[in-house]
């Protein structure tokens, strides 16, 4: 860990910057929905295609979560039907290395853990 003197904590709080970061990606989901987003801006029709076996509760709550945490800005379309987008703002980009490492470290130890069995 960086020399901060967060890292010297002995249970999680929630100025963590690890925990931080965890509840912007928090839920089932979350992290296929933001790699939507490392594409481009989406739609939640363009992303329910995407997605298919993603409820559209699970994905309006996974929008709802992602743009209160800053990493997604919603644009309203005026006119009728209202359309809507979405789009990473600047700190939501900065999420697409972390994802990488997670797959990276996942990716390493699935076969680790498929050796060990």
């Amino acid at each position: 860990m960086p020399d901060d003197p967060r890292a010297n904590v002995t249970e999680p709080t929630p100025s963590c910057p690890v925990e931080i970061t965890l509840a912007a990606l928090h839920g089932r989901w979350t992290t296929l929905v933001i790699r939507e987003f490392l594409h481009g801006d989406r739609t939640f029709t363009e992303l329910r295609h995407a997605l298919p076996a993603l409820s559209d509760k699970v994905l309006s709550d996974r929008l709802a979560h992602l743009t209160e945490a800053g990493v997604l800005a919603r644009h309203r379309q005026p006119g009728w039907p209202p359309r809507v987008s979405y789009t990473l703002t600047a700190d939501g980009r900065r999420l697409g290395p972390v994802l990488q490492a997670l797959w990276d470290w996942g990716a390493e130890h699935q076969l680790s853990s498929t050796e060990r069995r």
